[in-house]
């Protein structure tokens, strides 16, 4: 994935590095979500 004209952003480690993003995208979503909830009700 290219962002600008200089700068290239690959995954680290390949489809194993990009599968371990997405799935740490969605824990730290999912946390995120939980965390801002329990403060919202206190």
């Amino acid at each position: 994935m290219r962002v600008g004209r200089n700068v290239e952003v690959r995954p680290l480690g390949g489809s194993s590095g990009c599968l371990a993003m997405l799935l740490f995208s969605i824990v730290a979503s999912l946390v995120l979500t939980l965390l801002i909830n329990l403060i919202v009700r206190l």
